[in-house]
């Protein structure tokens, strides 16, 4: 495959490994077969690629979103790997912004013949969204991709001149299902235990040192973490950002209050729920709200936050200690399930909805989805042997509804169900 990359320059010592992807797979030293960026490590397949596959040649642009470092270049190279040429344009850097202009002329000029053109990280466009119109209007046979790393920034700047346009997806850090797909049956559970402490991004993941795994999430965390927050001027204090983040990796698994953590970084509610919008669009934590039906009893105003990566989390809190030696265990994974859930629903053709659910009297139910009509409750323990106790007031409450237990030994089970 030939690849035109029009980026960063020379490839001296010090700016090899800020090199795209692609640029690094033309070199003979790097096995092809390697998604990511580690010589011993085999590319490992997203669930999402054969759906975007499906959605190509469709004279629609393919939107994919996902946070920095979750692998959304390599897995466009992935996509191409069998094409004679592809033109990949990294959009952060300011020359590539001053050829990418509203022009169909001047956008011809910029690719060419190339049958697949790969806009990454377009939200630093002045408009992609009119680009991304002009490309796949004036050049329909062509396969038309972009990439970005803030929803907030990107979706808006794309909404109405692809209205009808365009199909989005969301890349996470890897799934504990496409991880299975690679790993060895007997090693499954070993890798539960290492993503429960040092997450999924597909860079930490490939490494095998603990001290190594440390080190990159740092990188990682001091990198990219608030970046794109900040980037747009969104954002002007990072110091804030960072302390929010810290608060809510603390209290994973309990309910929040908004008043109470604006106390607790000095700023006013109204900033701490614009900071967590923001986290939520560059897809650094979410929320999950209340289930109710307007049963006195039942608490719907609450939130509780979750990471889209644990190792994320416990680089905030500072803490890669075993599962066993912790008293956040069980919130920890109860965070892990609730996100691998949503990973696999990030890009299902009929969305699910997630709660939890309380009553006043403490009745609680760790999550709860509602799809097509049908809920369904899960408790989530981290051991099998751990008891249940609050099916029972659920159910009374709602009868046609599912339980279901999830644990260490079953999750794969109710994952792949």
């Amino acid at each position: 495959m030939h690849v035109k990359c029009t980026s960063r320059g020379r490839a001296s010592r010090s700016s090899f490994f800020h090199l795209p992807i692609f640029l690094f797979l033309t070199i003979p030293i790097f096995n092809t077969k390697i998604g990511i960026m580690n010589t011993n490590f085999q590319y490992i397949r997203r669930e999402i690629e054969t759906s975007i596959l499906e959605h190509l040649h469709h004279q629609k642009v393919i939107i994919l979103y996902g946070a920095r470092q979750v692998g959304k270049t390599t897995l466009l190279h992935n996509l191409f790997r069998a094409e004679k040429t592809v033109l990949y344009l990294s959009c952060e850097q300011s020359r590539i912004q001053e050829q990418l202009i509203p022009d169909s002329l001047a956008l011809q000029k910029v690719i060419g013949n190339y049958p697949v053109i790969i806009l990454d990280e377009a939200q630093y466009l002045d408009n992609p969204g009119l680009i991304l119109k002009i490309l796949i209007d004036n050049f329909p046979e062509r396969s038309i991709l972009a990439s970005g790393s803030s929803a907030f920034d990107l979706a808006h700047k794309i909404s109405e001149p692809l209205t009808g346009r365009h199909y989005r997806f969301l890349l996470h850090p890897l799934s504990i299902s496409e991880i299975t797909q690679q790993v060895l049956p007997v090693d499954i559970q070993f890798h539960l235990k290492q993503a429960l402490l040092f997450g999924t991004y597909p860079e930490v993941f490939s490494l095998t040192s603990q001290t190594e795994k440390i080190n990159n999430l740092s990188i990682l965390a001091d990198a990219y973490l608030y970046k794109d927050v900040l980037a747009f001027n969104l954002v002007k204090n990072s110091r804030k950002v960072r302390e929010l983040l810290i608060a809510l990796a603390l209290q994973i698994g309990n309910e929040v209050s908004y008043s109470e953590l604006a106390n607790i970084i000095s700023v006013d509610r109204k900033t701490v729920e614009h900071y967590l919008d923001l986290l939520e669009k560059s897809f650094v934590a979410f929320r999950l709200y209340g289930f109710s039906r307007n049963l006195r009893n039942e608490i719907g105003k609450k939130v509780k936050i979750y990471f889209y990566d644990l190792g994320i989390r416990n680089t905030l809190v500072n803490n890669f200690n075993e599962l066993s030696i912790r008293n956040d265990g069980g919130a920890m994974f109860e965070n892990f399930v609730v996100s691998e859930m949503m990973k696999k629903d990030a890009n299902a053709p009929q969305r699910t909805n997630f709660y939890f659910w309380r009553t006043y009297d403490q009745k609680e139910i760790d999550l709860v989805t509602e799809k097509n009509g049908m809920i369904t409750a899960y408790e989530i323990k981290l051991h099998s042997s751990q008891k249940v106790n609050q099916f029972s007031k659920f159910q009374s409450i709602y009868p046609q509804s599912q339980i279901k237990l999830i644990t260490s030994e079953n999750l794969l089970e109710i994952l792949h169900g």
